[in-house]
């Protein structure tokens, strides 16, 4: 039996995962957050062999919450269960130690087929994300701007481009004001930009926003 850990922050979304994983014989959820954190603290008190996590969670990203899960388990199986397409955090979900990226657009059978597949010691990696590793591979590609941000940047980047506050950005992230101004300027400065509204521009033309 897989025991499974769910986290997402969205309860309809959670009890239809629970619903699904439920008709399998082999699977079974035993706990679900809503959080980074909550499932930080989950899982040093809950027995589990595979963690169903989403990207776009309160505070925590997604992306953070794997890398620390990888401090204390380097090993578990972690699958992405992501309403962004895999073209925007495929790869840095990938690279932050997760073991399989899956949309939630995709079907109840591909979900199953990629919790049994990364239980089992593989990667879970869809066509489009396996040619997007590829070209990561060669350093002869040159990379578009807002894949030279760090994955902290990159987060804050989105959140600028959605209007909000730098006051409300350093609450989100648990961050000073100070802090969320210098990402900002690296930002800025990566990406060739002068202003918000640029980044906001930049972000809408490549469907970096939900």
């Amino acid at each position: 039996m897989t025991k499974i850990i769910i986290a997402d922050d969205h309860a309809v979304l959670r009890a239809g995962l629970i619903q699904i994983i439920s008709k399998e014989a082999d699977l079974k959820v035993v706990a679900e957050v809503q959080s980074g954190e909550e499932l930080l603290a989950k899982i040093n008190e809950t027995e589990f062999d595979l963690i169903v996590l989403d990207i776009g969670l309160p505070g925590r990203s997604g992306i953070d919450t794997i890398k620390e899960i990888r401090k204390f388990f380097p090993n578990v199986p972690i699958l992405i269960f992501s309403g962004y397409d895999e073209t925007r955090y495929g790869i840095r979900a990938i690279q932050a130690g997760a073991n399989g990226y899956i949309s939630k657009e995709d079907t109840k059978a591909n979900l199953i087929e990629a919790i049994r597949k990364i239980k089992g010691g593989k990667k879970y990696i869809t066509p489009k994300l396996a040619e997007l590793l590829a070209l990561e591979l060669d350093k002869n590609i040159e990379k578009a701007p807002h894949e030279r941000l760090s994955d902290r940047e990159f987060e804050i980047m989105r959140h600028i481009a959605m209007g909000k506050p730098v006051s409300e950005i350093a609450d989100l992230l648990s961050l000073s004001v100070n802090t969320v101004n210098t990402y900002r300027a690296r930002i800025l400065e990566k990406m060739g930009l002068n202003s918000n509204t640029q980044i906001a521009l930049y972000a809408l033309e490549n469907k970096l926003l939900d």
